[in-house]
Parts: structure tokens; C-alpha cells; sequence
């Protein structure tokens, strides 16, 4: 899934919404619809019901590694559009864009695997919890990427970072709360729902691990973040294609959604897919929208500002929440409102947020500038997400 969050932000200025261009409106409109309809695709995918190969029972959608495979495929999908942009800045000339240097390939294979990791447990997590908190709680990447940032990159984070790791630590707290304290139906058991949250947040583990290894090995090679999630998407899906033969014949247990029971049945999806062409249709819109996700997050960056793609980001959190509640995919409880607004809080004092807005409040408003907004791999300016996924 979609990544890049800051390990350790730098001051980011807001960008000036009332001079945005037509095309930059475009851009956050495209991030905000493909990154919703991201996670809303695969919800979407995993509530259908079909039988299955061999005349087996009806049963749920739960094929969460061959979701992943599909998430792959899109992130893949991204190595296009980044020579569509070479090719277009090749012709007009463009020397904002800077050349890209030779590197080994191999060097996105370790974050590749962490990527295939974190990425299937979250959706095995998908299949336990609602939408709205499996968004919600991917932001629990923000302690451990921070963590990790001081132990291995040897960064040093400001109070207002810190105060905001604590933040998101109450505001995961809350989240959680509110889903104990929900309503259970008999798709989402209570015991589902607390093993669904606690894979969102072991997964968040995975990822942080992956973004400090972008960044220590991967961003001295200069290489366009389009590129690099392309080589990942390509590695994770050959690696994980190969691993759903050996899956297939792994027992599951309780953990497995096929009739068979073992940790993977692609064979038993296919058969659902053929008896409930809805399901396609999921699939497709969340393996493109991963790819179009990509690369209107690299674009709004560029054009805006990386704290214009955080709060992109936040927002596409209250779509996939208010979609999700009107179409009765889950029960409204007040506490989640109190813990995505605290959630939200230790984002934005994580990633600086606060910095321009006191110097607007105490200095008045200055235009805006884009320096030092560039856009990395870890650093300064990443946001998903599947991901990203």
C-alpha cells in the first residue's frame, strides 16, 4: 500500500488554495476520489457473497493475498506513468525534472518484501474491521516510523513531533474504544474486530521498517518516487504470484476465508469472480486506483505542497468514513469522531503543520514557496498509503 510518510519533517508551508491552477485542482481531486476509492473497492470486494469452485457453498470474498497480488499490479502500473512523464518532459524540455541516475534494482527488493508483508495483513485486517478504522488506525505508522527515524537514521525529533506521537498513540487508544464499543454483526465478531486492529497496527510496524530502509539505502540514488514504486510493485507481485501455489496447500485454520481452509485459495476466487462479476469490477477499481492514487500523490507535491497532500490525505479519511455509514457497512459511534480529531492532531503536529500556521497568526499571511517540498522517498514529504496500499 501506499506509503511515504515524513520520518522527520521539516517546516511546510501551506499552499495558497485560492491560487490554485485548474489542474492542480484536478490533482487533489484525483488523490482524494482514487485514494478513497481505494480502500472502498476492496471493502467492497470482500462483502460479496458467491459459491465457489466445485459447486462449494456461498461464501464471503476473503481472498486478502490475491487482493494483494492486484495491488501490486497497480502499484506496477506506475513504472508507465513515470515514462509517460520522462517522455513528456523529454519533449518540452522540462528541466525541473532531474535526470535519473543508474542504480542497482536490486535495492527495492528488502523494502519490496516488507511492502508484500505489511500489505497482506492489512488485508487480512480489511476482512476483520470496518473501513473507517482500518483507515484510521494505518495512522499508528507515525510512532514507528518516528521511533525507528532516531534509532536507525539517527534524526532528532522537535517537542512537537513527540507531542504528536503521543497524540496518535490516545487517538489509537480512542479509535479502539469505539470499536469495542460498537455494534457486532455477525460478519464482524468482537474477537475479529480487536485481531483485525491489532494486524493494522502490526502492519504499521512493517511499513516503518520499510520507509527507513527507502531511506537509508534507496534515496541517495535520487530515484522518482513513481519509479520506485513501480520496481516495488514489480518485485511484490512475481514474489507474492509465486507464494499463492505454496499457500494454497498451507492450512489456516480460523484465519482462513476459502472453504478449503488452507491460507490462500486464488482457484476458489476466480470461481467467485465468475459467479459474481461485481467482484471484477472491485478488483479493477482497486488495482487502478493504487496506480492513478500514485501518481496524483507525486503530482500534488510537486504542484502544491506536501502538507497539501497530508491533509488530502486526512480527508480522504472522513470519505471512506461517511461512505462506509451510508451504506450501512458499519454503525456511527461518537467516539470515532473524538479519536480521528485527535488522530488528526498528532498527524499534522507530526508532519509541522502547526509551524505555518502560528507564523500566519503572528506575522500575518506571506505567499507561499516550494522550496524544500521536493519530493522523497522518506524524508521530508511523503503522506497511504497503500498505499499503498
Amino acid at each position: 500500500m501506499t506509503r511515504f510518510v515524513a520520518a522527520g519533517s521539516s517546516d511546510l508551508p501551506l499552499s495558497h488554495a485560492m491560487a490554485w491552477t485548474k489542474y492542480q485542482l484536478f490533482l487533489a481531486g484525483l488523490m482524494l476520489v482514487t485514494g478513497s476509492i481505494n480502500t472502498l473497492s476492496a471493502k467492497w470486494a470482500d462483502n460479496f457473497k458467491a459459491e465457489g469452485c466445485g459447486g462449494s457453498r456461498e461464501h464471503n470474498f476473503e481472498h486478502p493475498f490475491l487482493q494483494a497480488v492486484g495491488m501490486f499490479l497497480g502499484e506496477f502500473s506506475c513504472l508507465a506513468a513515470f515514462y509517460l512523464v520522462q517522455c513528456r518532459a523529454t519533449r518540452q524540455s522540462d528541466s525541473s525534472v532531474e535526470p535519473q541516475q543508474s542504480f542497482n534494482a536490486l535495492l527495492f527488493l528488502p523494502p519490496a518484501l516488507c511492502d508484500m508483508t505489511g500489505t497482506s495483513l492489512m488485508y487480512v485486517a480489511l476482512n476483520m474491521t470496518s473501513a473507517s478504522s482500518f483507515q484510521m488506525l494505518r495512522g499508528a505508522v507515525i510512532i514507528f516510523t518516528g521511533l525507528f527515524s532516531v534509532a536507525f537514521l539517527n534524526r532528532r525529533l522537535a517537542p512537537s513531533q513527540w507531542v504528536g506521537i503521543l497524540a496518535t498513540i490516545v487517538g489509537l487508544v480512542v479509535v479502539g474504544l469505539a470499536d469495542l464499543l460498537s455494534k457486532h454483526d455477525s460478519q464482524h465478531k468482537l474477537s475479529e474486530v480487536i485481531t483485525g486492529d491489532l494486524l493494522i497496527i502490526m502492519a504499521q510496524i512493517i511499513v516503518a521498517i520499510q520507509m527507513v530502509l527507502e531511506e537509508k539505502f534507496v534515496y541517495k540514488h535520487n530515484v522518482h518516487p513513481l519509479r520506485a514504486v513501480g520496481i516495488e510493485g514489480f518485485f511484490g507481485f512475481v514474489i507474492l504470484s509465486l507464494l499463492l501455489v505454496p499457500m494454497y496447500y498451507i492450512p489456516a485454520g480460523s484465519f482462513s476465508g476459502n472453504p478449503r481452509g488452507t491460507l490462500e485459495d486464488a482457484l476458489d476466487a476466480f470461481c467467485q469472480v465468475g459467479r459474481q462479476p461485481l467482484i471484477a469490477v472491485a478488483l479493477l477499481g482497486n488495482i487502478s486506483s493504487i496506480a492513478f492514487f500514485n501518481f496524483a500523490g507525486v503530482s500534488v507535491t510537486k504542484e502544491l505542497s506536501a502538507t497539501t497532500r497530508m491533509v488530502l490525505d486526512s480527508l480522504r479519511t472522513v470519505v471512506i468514513w461517511a461512505l462506509s455509514l451510508a451504506l450501512g457497512w458499519e454503525t456511527f459511534h461518537p467516539l470515532q469522531i473524538l479519536g480521528f480529531f485527535i488522530l488528526l492532531m498528532g498527524t499534522a503536529l507530526y508532519n509541522g503543520l502547526h509551524r505555518p500556521l502560528l507564523a500566519c497568526l503572528s506575522r500575518g499571511w506571506h505567499p507561499p514557496t516550494q522550496e524544500g517540498e521536493q519530493e522523497r522517498l522518506l524524508g521530508d514529504s511523503r503522506t497511504p498509503i497503500n498505499d499503498a496500499s
